[in-house]
């Protein structure tokens, strides 16, 4: 291509000459060094007066370093006259900054952004950015690729059995990214979800029997009446059905001498859900006009034998498809496994006067009371991190990695999804802890019943010995990434799962579609081989 200059940072300088192969052309010259007191010197040794100049400078262990090194080329082109210059990050640096995750937290994609556009940059492309509205950041126009259509091609000519395969998410926040392979394959996809509240007492048999979600008693025990709300309006006793303690007894029984109470029982017996655990009480002299208030059944009634069926035909399917385990040290164990010390629980769970696990000062306080301060309990433990709002997941999907491995803790880790006896695809936009890809592999080998687990993502950042711990992982057939990060050489070779999509052939396509003006739209879409 005549009038377009390529320079390659010094992050990834591979895929630089990579692209240029493709379209026929050499990296353009220029000499990139540093001071003895580590600043960066960049010198342009060839023209570039109104010329079209492309900038590949991607991630890399020395990540400062790299923007630095491409803020200065960006300015050295400014000023030598080039008629555009184009960003091309594969890996959008500070990607995972994208909003304030504490009231004294800092945008730092916004940032960057902003530090791209004043040196000069009239145009970015990147791939798979973590976050899609960071393209709101800048001024410019920004090409955000996708790595999809390279990855669903390779999984149809490389996954024999890719026509009966499931995609997984292994969080909530990779939802989107799942069910768009998903579709373009016309697969079933499944969701992972990981709770690092979970109580220790509730192990991963009992989860969904507790819940009284689905009804019945999964464990064989008393049958309770799942789809029925009674009120029982002659009781003369508020009682605790569970974690109450003698002097609540007491006073809950003495208070009952004096006037008629009103009980409530859900799922037909007092443990079949934690809504069991609270309790309410009128007042002790209600006005003579006052009536009671009789409240509409919402869910089907026994009574009703057509709903029945359809709730039993309901309740089976789903069963089927939700799949609970324990998680301690970032691995599955069995539900009678014993608990780590400290559970994640104890400073959030709150429990009634006189549990043993109960604050003190709670003793004296009537039901209503201690349900009212359990709740302030319950949102005052939450760390001050999630104070401005959105899910749990998403605020903590980023750094959860470390905790994930914590023996104190104890997580229960949730399959939404049918994997019995399939080949399961777990993916998300970049690979940098192991510990939820191992945990979310171990689900669904060892509760799922997978027969096979590949793991797939954009950017291989592998931090620390993360890749040598998905290649220890025996529940992991194959680790697919793409080349937009560098990676060891030598880590590479030592790996045997390992396997690197090229993608500079999409990026030269963008490199020379954006010089002649062309549409880029066609390279966002699937084509069958």
């Amino acid at each position: 291509m005549r009038r377009v200059q390529i320079f390659s940072g010094s992050s990834h300088p591979l895929l630089t000459e990579a692209i240029c192969e493709r379209l026929g052309t050499q990296p353009a010259k220029c000499d990139l060094r540093k001071f003895s007191n580590g600043e960066t010197s960049v010198s342009i040794n060839t023209s570039i007066r109104d010329q079209d100049v492309f900038i590949v400078q991607s991630g890399s262990k020395k990540i400062n370093d790299s923007i630095i090194e491409l803020l200065i080329m960006i300015s050295a082109c400014k000023g030598g006259s080039a008629r555009s210059i184009t960003a091309v990050l594969p890996y959008f640096p500070y990607s995972r900054q994208s909003k304030k995750k504490s009231h004294r937290g800092a945008i730092t994609a916004r940032m960057l952004a902003n530090l791209l556009t004043v040196a000069g940059i009239t145009h970015v492309i990147t791939v798979d950015l973590h976050a899609p509205p960071i393209q709101g950041f800048f001024g410019k126009p920004v090409d955000n690729l996708h790595a999809e259509p390279l990855i669903a091609r390779w999984i149809r000519n490389h996954v024999s059995d890719w026509k009966e395969a499931v995609v997984v998410s292994k969080n909530p926040g990779g939802s989107k990214r799942v069910t768009s392979l998903a579709d373009a394959l016309k697969l079933n996809f499944g969701i992972i979800t990981t709770d690092r509240r979970r109580s220790p007492q509730m192990n991963g048999s009992t989860t969904l029997a507790a819940s009284g979600l689905f009804g019945g008693n999964v464990d064989g025990g008393h049958e309770a009446e799942p789809d029925t709300i009674s009120l029982t309006e002659h009781s003369e006793e508020i009682r605790p059905f569970s974690r109450s303690s003698p002097r609540l007894w007491t006073h809950a029984t003495g208070a009952s001498q004096n006037s008629p109470q009103q009980h409530r029982h859900l799922n037909g017996h007092p443990g079949a859900s934690p809504l069991a655990n609270s309790t309410r009480v009128d007042s002790e002299s209600p006005p003579p006009s006052r009536t009671r208030l009789h409240r509409s059944l919402t869910m089907p009634t026994r009574s009703s034998p057509d709903l029945e069926d359809s709730a039993d035909e309901y309740t089976d399917e789903r069963a089927r498809e939700v799949i609970t385990g324990r998680l301690i040290q970032g691995h599955i164990v069995d539900d009678d496994a014993p608990s780590p010390i400290f559970s994640t629980m104890s400073g959030s769970v709150a429990t009634l006067p006189g549990d043993q696990m109960g604050p003190p000062q709670l003793d004296d306080r009537d039901p209503m009371t201690s349900s009212f301060m359990s709740g302030i309990s319950r949102v005052s433990s939450f760390p001050a991190d999630h104070a401005l709002g959105g899910t749990f997941d998403a605020a903590q999907s980023d750094e959860d990695e470390q905790e994930l491995k914590n023996p104190e803790f104890e997580h229960t880790i949730t399959l939404v999804g049918n994997v019995s006896e399939k080949t399961v695809i777990i993916i998300d936009d970049m690979i940098d802890g192991s510990g939820s890809w191992v945990a979310a592999a171990e689900t669904v080998v060892k509760r799922g019943g997978a027969k096979k687990v590949y793991c797939i993502a954009t950017h291989a950042l592998f931090g620390g010995d993360s890749l040598e711990d998905l290649e220890d992982c025996q529940c992991i057939d194959h680790i697919v990434v793409a080349n937009t990060f560098p990676i060891d050489p030598e880590r590479i070779k030592a790996a045997k799962k390992l396997i690197v999509l090229d993608l500079s052939g999409l990026l030269a396509e963008a490199i020379r579609r954006t010089h002649y003006g062309e549409s880029i739209s066609q390279l966002y879409q699937h084509y069958q081989d």
